[in-house]
C-alpha cells in the first residue's frame, strides 16, 4: 500500500507541473529570445534527460570525471576511475586486461548501460560490458548516472548508465606524446593530436600497453605464472559546425586486447572448485565502436538529432593446455579444455526531437530501433553453438522538463518497447527538485522503472536457454539534498536511494521445464526478487586556495552504504559481491603552479561470492599516489605509485592483485603554428 500511495503521489505531482506549465504566460517574442544558460563542460549533464543541462537543475543522481582529472591523477584506465566514484561496485578478476564488473545500487553488470559516444557496447550475448580493454586516452568526460533509468534509456538500464564521451578538438591545434614504464615491466607510450580550425574540429589519439603482468589467481595461494597483457587503443573524433546552429559528428574506437588468464580446477574429494595456475590459458578481444550524431535546430523551439551507432567485438578464448590446483598440489592437463570464438554486433538508431514550449517547458519524443546480434563457435568441434542469433527492438519515448524561476524544477516521462523475442516493456520516470537559490540548496528527488531484456545466451545458449524468458524489471526511489558552500569552496550531497528487482533471471534447477539437451534439469528462469537500499554520500572541497605553498588544496570524499538482500527464498542474505560499506578519497595538493601531487584512499568492506553468503573475502584498504611536475611549458614528467603500503588484498575471491608497485613517465604537449 505504501508504494501504491507513492506512486499517485508522483502522478499527482506531474500532472500539477504539466498544469503550471501550459499556465505560464509566455510571448513569442520570449520564446526567441529566451535566455540560455552558459553551459561549460563540467557544469553539463547529458544522460539524465538526454538534452544539455546545468548541473544545478538536474534532478538525478549523476556524477562527472573529467578528462582533466585523469590526466591529473594519472589513471590509466576507465576501471581505475570508476573505482572511486560514488553508488559502484567495481572489481576485477586479476591484473591489467582481466574481466571488469560494475554493478550500481545493489545491480549486476547485465543491469548497468554502457555508451561510448552513443553506442550501446554492452555485450549482445553476456548483456554486460567488459572495462578490462578501455583505457582512459583521448576520454573527455565521463558521466555516471545511476538509478533505474529505462526511461530514457531503455534495456540494461535497470542499475544505471555510464556515458563515455571521446574528447572534442577546441581552440588551437595541439599534438602530444607520452611515454611510460614501471613494475611489471609495464610500457606504455600514445600520442595524440586535436585541435579545431574554422568550423571543423578534430580529435585523435592512439596508445599502446604493454605488461608482463603477474597471476590472474593469486600469488600468495601458490601461482606462479605470470600473465601478460598488451593492448591497442585508438579513437577518432571529427565534428563541424553546421550553418543555422546545426552539428555533425563521427566517432570511432578501436580497442585490442591479448590477455593470459587463470581458472579453476575440480577436486574430485572435495568435489569443489579449487583455485588453479592454468598455463596457455589466453583470450584476444578485437572491438570497433562508431558513432554519428546529427543535430539541427528546425525552428527557435524545435530541435530534432539523430544518433546511428554500431559497436562490435570478436572475442576468442583458449582455455589453455595445462592446469596446477593450487590447493592439492596435482597437475595435469585441463579438466575442461575450449576454445571458443564468439562475435557479437549492436546497432542504435535514434531520432530525437525537443520542443521548447515558451521559458518553463521542454518537451522531448524520440525513436530508437535496437539490434543485437550474436554466434558462438566452439573451436575445439568446429561447430557452431548458435549462429547469428538476434535480439531486436522498437521503442518510443517522451519526457516533459519543467524549470519555473530557476528554482522549480521536473520531469516527467514514459517509454514503450517492444521485442521480436520477449514482448514488450513499459516504464516511466518522474523527477523534481527545488533550488534555494539564496543559500544555493538543492532538494531533489526521483520515482523510475526499469528493465532488462534477457540476453541472446539467456534466450537461446544450448542446455541453458529458455525462450519462453520474459524481461527482468525494477521499481526505484531515490532523494537527496545538496549544498553548495559559499564562494565556491565545494559541495556537500547526501542521498537515499531503494530499489526492489523482481522476474530475475536465474539458473534453476527444475527438471520438468529444462529439458533441453545438456541441461541436466538446469535452465533461465525468472525466478529472482532482490532488494537494495542505502546512502550516498559526496563532499568536496576546496580547502586552500593560493597561500604560501598552498596554491591548491582539495579533498574528496565518496562514501556508499549499500545494503542488498536476496529475497527470492526468504533467505534474506547480502546479494553476491556487494559490500555493506565503500569509502574512497582523494587529497590533490598543488604547492605551486608548476607541481602536483594525488594522495587516492579507498576502503572496500567484506562481500560474499554467491546468495548463501559464503566464500567471504575480506575487507581491505588500498593507498596510491601520484605527482607530476612541469619541466617546461610544453614538458611534463610524473609518478604514480599504486598501493604504497603494499596491501595484501583480494577484488574477487582468490583472484591477484598488485603488490607495490611504480610507474613514471613524459609527457609532451605542442599547440601547432597552424
Amino acid at each position: 500500500m505504501l508504494w501504491f500511495s507513492v506512486r499517485h503521489f508522483f502522478r499527482a505531482c506531474a500532472l500539477s507541473l504539466w498544469s503550471i506549465a501550459f499556465a505560464y504566460p509566455v510571448s513569442a517574442q520570449e520564446v526567441a529570445m529566451a535566455d540560455k544558460p552558459d553551459l561549460e563542460a563540467p557544469d553539463v549533464i547529458v544522460s539524465a534527460t538526454k538534452t544539455e543541462m546545468p548541473a544545478k537543475q538536474v534532478t538525478s543522481a549523476v556524477e562527472v570525471i573529467t578528462g582533466e582529472e585523469l590526466q591529473q591523477r594519472k589513471i590509466r584506465t576507465v576501471t581505475e576511475a570508476l573505482r572511486w566514484a560514488s553508488g559502484l561496485a567495481v572489481f576485477q578478476s586479476g591484473g591489467l586486461g582481466t574481466t571488469v564488473g560494475v554493478r550500481m545500487r545493489g545491480g549486476t553488470p547485465q543491469q548497468t548501460l554502457v555508451l561510448i559516444d552513443g553506442a550501446i557496447v554492452n555485450s549482445a550475448t553476456d548483456g554486460s560490458y567488459d572495462f578490462a580493454n578501455l583505457t582512459s586516452d583521448n576520454i573527455e568526460r565521463i558521466e555516471i548516472l545511476r538509478g533505474s533509468q529505462s526511461m530514457l534509456w531503455g534495456s540494461d538500464a535497470m542499475g544505471g548508465v555510464i556515458n563515455i564521451t571521446t574528447k572534442r578538438g577546441r581552440d588551437k591545434p595541439n599534438v602530444s606524446a607520452f611515454a611510460e614504464y614501471g613494475s611489471f615491466n609495464t610500457i606504455r607510450e600514445g600520442g595524440s593530436l586535436s585541435g579545431k580550425k574554422g568550423p571543423i574540429d578534430f580529435s585523435g589519439s592512439i596508445a599502446r600497453l604493454d605488461t608482463a603482468g603477474f597471476s590472474a589467481i593469486n600469488y600468495r595461494r601458490g601461482a606462479a605464472e605470470r600473465d601478460g597483457y598488451h593492448n591497442w587503443q585508438g579513437s577518432v573524433r571529427l565534428g563541424a559546425d553546421l550553418p543555422k546552429d546545426g552539428r555533425l559528428e563521427f566517432s570511432f574506437r578501436w580497442l585490442e586486447g591479448i590477455v593470459n588468464f587463470d581458472g579453476f580446477a575440480f577436486n574430485p574429494v572435495t568435489f569443489a572448485s579449487d583455485p588453479a595456475d592454468v598455463f596457455g590459458a589466453r583470450s584476444k578481444s578485437t572491438q570497433y565502436v562508431f558513432a554519428g550524431n546529427y543535430a539541427q535546430p528546425i525552428t527557435a523551439w524545435w530541435l530534432q538529432k539523430l544518433t546511428m551507432s554500431r559497436a562490435t567485438e570478436n572475442l576468442v578464448s583458449d582455455g589453455g593446455a595445462v592446469e596446477r590446483n593450487l590447493v592439492t598440489g596435482a597437475g595435469g592437463p585441463i579438466g575442461f579444455p575450449f576454445r571458443s570464438k564468439i562475435g557479437t554486433t549492436s546497432n542504435r538508431v535514434e531520432w530525437q526531437h525537443n520542443f521548447q514550449v515558451g521559458k518553463p517547458l521542454i518537451l522531448t519524443a524520440g525513436y530508437q530501433y535496437r539490434e543485437q546480434k550474436g554466434s558462438n563457435t566452439d573451436l575445439l568441434t568446429q561447430t557452431a553453438t548458435f549462429t547469428d542469433k538476434i535480439l531486436s527492438s522498437h521503442a518510443g519515448f517522451g519526457e516533459a522538463q519543467l524549470n519555473l524561476w530557476d528554482r522549480v524544477f521536473g520531469t516527467a516521462g514514459i517509454r514503450q518497447d517492444e521485442y521480436n523475442v520477449v514482448g514488450s516493456a513499459t516504464t516511466y520516470r518522474v523527477t523534481g527538485g527545488y533550488l534555494h537559490r539564496e543559500t544555493d540548496t538543492k532538494l531533489r528527488g526521483s520515482y523510475s522503472t526499469g528493465f532488462r531484456a534477457p540476453t541472446i545466451n539467456e534466450l537461446f545458449f544450448p542446455g541453458f536457454g529458455n525462450p519462453n524468458l520474459q524481461p527482468e524489471k525494477s521499481q526505484a526511489l531515490d532523494a537527496a539534498i545538496e549544498q553548495t558552500l559559499p564562494d565556491d569552496r565545494g559541495s556537500i550531497s547526501v542521498g537515499y536511494f531503494w530499489t526492489r528487482y523482481r522476474n530475475l533471471i536465474l539458473s534453476v534447477f527444475d527438471p520438468t521445464e529444462c529439458t533441453g539437451p545438456g541441461s541436466f534439469g538446469f535452465c533461465a528462469q525468472n525466478v529472482g526478487l532482490a532488494r537494495a537500499e542505502g546512502l550516498e554520500v559526496s563532499t568536496k572541497l576546496k580547502l586552500f586556495r593560493d597561500r604560501p605553498w598552498i596554491k591548491n588544496l582539495d579533498l574528496q570524499i565518496q562514501y556508499t552504504y549499500a545494503a542488498t538482500r536476496d529475497i527470492s527464498s526468504g533467505s534474506d542474505t547480502r546479494l553476491p559481491r556487494w559490500p555493506l560499506h565503500q569509502i574512497s578519497t582523494v587529497i590533490s595538493y598543488q604547492p605551486v603552479e608548476s607541481l602536483r601531487a594525488n594522495l587516492e584512499g579507498r576502503y572496500v568492506g567484506e562481500r560474499f561470492g554467491n546468495v548463501g553468503n559464503s566464500f567471504a573475502t575480506p575487507s581491505f584498504v588500498v593507498w596510491n599516489l601520484s605527482a607530476s611536475y612541469d619541466v617546461t611549458k610544453s614538458v611534463q614528467a610524473y609518478l604514480r605509485l599504486d598501493n604504497m603500503f603494499n596491501e595484501k588484498y583480494e577484488e574477487i575471491l582468490f583472484f591477484g592483485t598488485p603488490i607495490r608497485s611504480i610507474f613514471g613517465g613524459v609527457r609532451i604537449n605542442y599547440d601547432l603554428p597552424l
